[in-house]
């Protein structure tokens, strides 16, 4: 039994899972599962939103151990599904460690939609939620556009290693700005209707979720981290559409909000 090798398919599964969003009770119970799927009865990891800890004792009693540090995350909830399919395979089936550890190369680098269908889809989600809100057609179509706009920052900003913290602000910024633009210039309508749904996109639905879930299950590090995560996030949301908002104001003696 190859314990070193074992220990290294099993983080590559949990890295990937932590990455695309996973819980860390969900990273855990998958790198245990697919330890002792290969015959290593004693192994404990330690996951937080941002790092892997994990220990495994082989039949001589060695313990060896490997540290995992996430630097990069973001939400691919089919990597997470398939991270999981594969070990409920491994624990079905006898998979080689050769088959597992290509198997995880191929969902790590499998990308299946381009930048042109996300940047599509966030401008239809920005659009139809600002129809959820309550806003006309002309908000609708506003929306759509600023959806677009967001998404095409979010993905060039992301390529120069931006702080995510950096992005969400310049996100809020640049909807509250179109849509206080499009209702001055009477394209839009309602600019309340046009910035509550295009900020959408960036609300930390699943960090909250994470949060709660995570400390409900008593992971108490890891849902204290993402709840100052989701709030960290909020935030920048709010000082990006509010230093906009403000300069309107001062300048423009907030006509049109």
């Amino acid at each position: 039994m190859d314990t070193s090798r074992i220990l290294y398919i099993a983080a590559f599964a949990g890295e990937i899972m932590l990455q695309s969003g996973g819980e860390t009770y969900r990273v855990e119970e998958t790198i245990s599962r697919i330890c002792a799927s290969y015959g290593v009865k004693d192994a404990d990891s330690f996951v937080t939103p941002t790092g892997i800890i994990i220990s495994v004792t082989d039949v001589k009693g060695t313990t060896i151990s490997k540290v995992i540090r996430v630097k990069h995350r973001t939400v691919d909830l089919d990597k997470i599904s398939e991270v999981n399919d594969l070990s409920r395979r491994i624990c079905a089936e006898n998979l080689s460690l050769d088959f597992v550890e290509k198997a995880l190369d191929d969902i790590l680098n499998n990308t299946k939609y381009s930048n042109r269908t996300l940047i599509f889809a966030s401008s239809i989600a920005a659009g139809f939620f600002t129809l959820l809100f309550g806003g006309n057609y002309k908000d609708f179509f506003v929306s759509l556009f600023i959806g677009a706009v967001i998404e095409v920052l979010s993905i060039a900003l992301s390529r120069i290693e931006t702080n995510a913290f950096f992005i969400n602000a310049i996100g809020g910024a640049t909807a509250s700005f179109i849509a206080l633009l499009s209702t001055s210039l009477g394209i839009g309508n309602n600019t309340d209707k046009i910035v509550i749904g295009s900020l959408m996109l960036l609300v930390p639905g699943l960090a909250i979720t994470n949060a709660i879930r995570d400390s409900i299950a008593g992971d108490l590090v890891a849902g204290t981290s993402r709840t100052a995560e989701a709030f960290l996030t909020a935030i920048a949301i709010a000082v990006g559409s509010g230093i906009v908002f403000t300069l309107w104001i001062k300048y423009f003696g907030g006509a049109f909000i």
